[in-house]
C-alpha cells in the first residue's frame, strides 16, 4: 500500500499528504526516538521547520541572540539532519541527536569545520554551554517521562541562556500526525527550574494555522538564569 501510494502520479498530492503524515506513522510508531531513527535512516530529513523560510527565520533569531548576549559555547539537543546549522552563526557549538545516521550526516557535512560537533545522544558527558537549544523537538516528544529528561538535562546543562522554539499548548489538533504532542512546556519551568525565567517570547511570522498550513505553531522563548 505504501509503494503503490508513494509513486502513484493520478493520486490526488492531498490525500498522498493525508497519508505519509498521518496514517503511515500511526501504523509504525512505536516511540519518539525509534521515529527519528527510523524516518533517518529511510532518508527523511528534519522536516519543512529547518528549511527556507522557517529556517531563516529560525537562524536569523538565534544569530542576533548570540551576537547581542556574547555567546562563545552553544549546546542543541536534536540537530537533526544539521540544515539549520548551515545558516547558524555558532562560534562553538555541539549538537546531540538520538538517530546515528543523523550525526554521520552532519559530521560530514561539516566536515571541514573546527567549531562544529556532533555526537549521538547517548554520548552525553555532562557538557555545558552558556547557551543551549531546543528547535523543533519538545512537541516531538511524546512520552512524559522523555519530555522530563530532556528538560532536565536542556535547563541543567545551561550557564546562561535556554532557547526553546516550540508550542507552549496543552491543545492537541484533530488532524496530528503520531509523532506530535503539543506540551504547556512554560509551566513545567515554573514548577521545576524556579532559578530561570522566560526573558522574551517571539512570535513566529509565518504562524500555522488553517489558513496557512505552511506556517508552524512554533515561536521563541528564551529564557535567563535568574
Amino acid at each position: 500500500m505504501k509503494n503503490f501510494i508513494q509513486n502513484n502520479r493520478f493520486l490526488n498530492p492531498i490525500a498522498k499528504a493525508i497519508y505519509f503524515t498521518l496514517i503511515e506513522p500511526l501504523k509504525s510508531f512505536s516511540g519518539s526516538e525509534d521515529y527519528w531513527i527510523k524516518r533517518y535512516n529511510s532518508g527523511g530529513n528534519s522536516g519543512a521547520g529547518s528549511y527556507h523560510k522557517l529556517a531563516k527565520f529560525k537562524s536569523d533569531i538565534l544569530n542576533d541572540i548570540i551576537k547581542n548576549n556574547q555567546i562563545s559555547t552553544i549546546i542543541e539537543y536534536g540537530c537533526g539532519d544539521g540544515n539549520q546549522v548551515r545558516s547558524s552563526k555558532y562560534p562553538s557549538y555541539i549538537g546531540f541527536d538520538v538517530s546515528s545516521i543523523a550525526i554521520k550526516n552532519c559530521r560530514d557535512i561539516f566536515s571541514n569545520d573546527s567549531t562544529k560537533t556532533f555526537k549521538i545522544m547517548n554520548a552525553y558527558a555532562n557538557e555545558k554551554a552558556e547557551l543551549t537549544l531546543s528547535l523543533d523537538v519538545i512537541y516531538h516528544l511524546i512520552e512524559d517521562d522523555v519530555f522530563y529528561t530532556y528538560m532536565e538535562r536542556l535547563f541543567n546543562s545551561s550557564t546562561k541562556l535556554v532557547v526553546i522554539y516550540s508550542s507552549d499548548i496543552e491543545k492537541q489538533y484533530r488532524y496530528q500526525a503520531s509523532h506530535v504532542k503539543h506540551r504547556k512546556f512554560s509551566t513545567w519551568v515554573k514548577k521545576n527550574k524556579p532559578e530561570w525565567e522566560m526573558s522574551l517570547h517571539i512570535p513566529n511570522i509565518y504562524p500555522y494555522s488553517d489558513n496557512n498550513t505552511n506556517g508552524s505553531f512554533a515561536d521563541f522563548y528564551i529564557y535567563n538564569k535568574v
